[in-house]
């Protein structure tokens, strides 16, 4: 059992625990200090989940590591208070400081792939605060661990922490990264869009076991996220946020029902895009019958699909499912077990190393995390210009010029040639991420989960960005997705994974409209609604549908 001196407090709802007043930080920026949160006010008591919503850069991270009493490099509080339980934390020493974080507030990141150390397994970092500060025995804290992995739905709840973060789905491990954060089980979690990486049936299941920690453990909770369904599920109290400033803030009926800001209106109002049917054509990409492994676990199983010429083909399914495993294998960088890739009629090499550099060239992955896919010491300029160096052998002026109008296709700033990934924003870095992918002129892109990590603003620029892109120069998308406001807004045909096989594809109206497998109907029914009382329902009807799949 581990002791928590947090958990020998009485614990009761409704006791005031965190009190910010005032709040200001300023980033040191080319013009000096700029302020980013603006003179910003909250409370939260034992057992609330106060929801902060907000686009790229509207500062919902920022506030939230300031309820640790903790800011970014190059970032400093100018202004304001910070009171948890008692003591603003703005006057405590950064030792004291340090004794909280971990033990009684707890923070849950966005990007769990770039949030644990890659050289060490699971579960020695997820009982690592627990072990470091002294609150229980090895034993008692590898159970602990063991019994959060199963309350957060991991498979294999028993031996998955022995595994290394590289070996499970980036879902897994941002659930794994969640376990962490309540070995401890802490008067306050901040929850940095915890549920991004999550298939919909996933997160459900993730959202329950939040919100009944949250009840029993009468925990406070800052959830923040940019999916306004999600926030509806958890939270009591929303708080809008833009430019590091307090837009609106009320009780969840309300805000859901009633909000009074344009700004909000227009939140509630995006990711309303759909693709028009199009024309059948030619198929350009090709996977016959294709197995492949991990070891000894198969996580694909004589799978086929044909991707035609300037359409797009939607990937779904739930994490664990096969969909990056089949990216993985369509690149070459997962030789398959049996089975073929073809693409425009030439079968390609398992391996990427024994296929041409033109092969190469006609195939590029985009991936989830930006974060994580650009090299953090490299400049936008050399992200870009790799691949023209390396496919075209373009140098100098040249590149530069190409580099510039590459930017501009991805509506970036050609001022941003010399920037560093660290000095763009989330959006910003995933068009990073598309111009160098389109720097290698590719017949297909396969974009894996590139828009989960945005917020609902950014993904719909992105993705009026992907479709402009895939009219004007007519290129294919392979589209890995769990999101089915994506599927909806971009897909052309549908293929649903479900445990490493194919359990339904076809064109996406009639997948979507008339699903005829019971997991696509689970999938379907997943969807989070702008009810705060869907998820109750749907954590009914989803344990019913399994049932029916199992």
């Amino acid at each position: 059992m581990i002791s928590n001196r947090a958990a020998s407090h009485n614990r009761q709802n409704g006791e005031l625990l965190l009190d910010i007043r005032n709040l200001t930080i300023e980033a040191e920026g080319s013009d000096g200090w700029q302020p980013i949160v603006k003179d910003i006010s909250l409370h939260l008591r034992r057992g609330e989940v106060l929801g902060i919503i907000g686009e790229s850069g509207a500062g919902k991270s920022t506030l939230g590591l300031a309820a640790l009493g903790f800011t970014r490099p190059g970032c400093h509080f100018s202004g304001g208070s910070v009171t948890f339980d008692g003591r603003d934390l703005l006057k405590e020493s950064e030792e004291r400081r340090r004794q909280l974080r971990g033990t009684r507030i707890a923070y849950v990141a966005q990007s769990a792939a770039a949030s644990f150390n890659p050289a060490h397994r699971l579960i020695e970092q997820t009982i690592e605060c627990v072990m470091m500060r002294g609150l229980a025995s090895r034993g008692a804290a590898v159970q602990s661990a063991t019994d959060l992995f199963a309350q957060m739905q991991l498979p294999d709840p028993e031996t998955i922490g022995d595994r290394f973060p590289h070996q499970v789905s980036g879902g897994q491990l941002q659930r794994a990264m969640t376990a962490m954060a309540m070995t401890c089980k802490p008067d306050l979690i901040v929850f940095d869009e915890p549920t991004t990486a999550l298939d919909v049936t996933t997160q459900v299941e993730v959202l329950a076991s939040i919100r009944k920690i949250v009840e029993e453990h009468h925990t406070a909770a800052l959830y923040i996220t940019h999916d306004l369904a999600v926030v509806a599920q958890m939270a009591h109290r929303i708080m809008v946020l833009r430019h590091g400033e307090l837009v609106e803030h009320a009780s969840t009926q309300q805000m859901l029902s009633e909000p009074e800001q344009t700004y909000t209106r227009s939140l509630w109002a995006v990711r309303t895009l759909e693709k028009p049917e199009e024309p059948p054509a030619e198929t350009i990409l090709s996977v016959s019958n294709v197995d492949a492994h991990y070891g000894d676990f198969k996580a694909l199983d004589d799978i086929s699909i044909e991707v035609p010429r300037g359409r797009t083909v939607a990937v779904v399914g739930e994490s664990g499912s096969g969909k990056s495993t089949l990216a993985r294998v369509i690149s070459g960088l997962l030789p398959s077990a049996a089975g073929a890739v073809s693409l425009n009629g030439v079968r390609l090499a398992p391996s990427l190393k024994q296929r041409s550099r033109d092969q190469l060239r006609r195939i590029q992955m985009i991936y989830q995390s930006a974060d994580t896919a650009l090299n953090p010491r490299q400049t936008v300029m050399d992200l870009v210009g790799r691949p023209l160096s390396f496919h075209f052998g373009l140098k100098g002026r040249m590149q530069e010029r190409r580099v510039a109008e590459l930017l501009d296709m991805v509506e970036l700033s050609d001022r941003h040639i010399v920037s560093f990934p660290s000095e763009l924003s989330g959006g910003q870095k995933q068009r990073v991420a598309i111009a160098r992918a389109i720097a290698a002129d590719p017949d297909v892109f396969i974009c894996d989960e590139i828009t989960s990590a945005l917020d609902q603003l950014v993904q719909e620029q992105i993705l009026k960005l992907l479709l402009n892109l895939q009219k004007e120069m007519n290129k294919t998308y392979l589209f890995i997705t769990h999101d089915i406001a994506t599927v909806n807004a971009i897909a052309d045909q549908v293929v649903v994974m479900c445990r490493g096989g194919i359990v339904q594809q076809g064109a996406k109206r009639a997948v979507m409209s008339s699903p005829d497998h019971p997991y696509t109907k689970l999938l379907l029914s997943a969807v989070p609604q702008m009810d705060p009382g869907w998820l109750d329902t749907a954590i009914q009807n989803g344990r019913l549908a399994k049932q029916n799949i199992e």
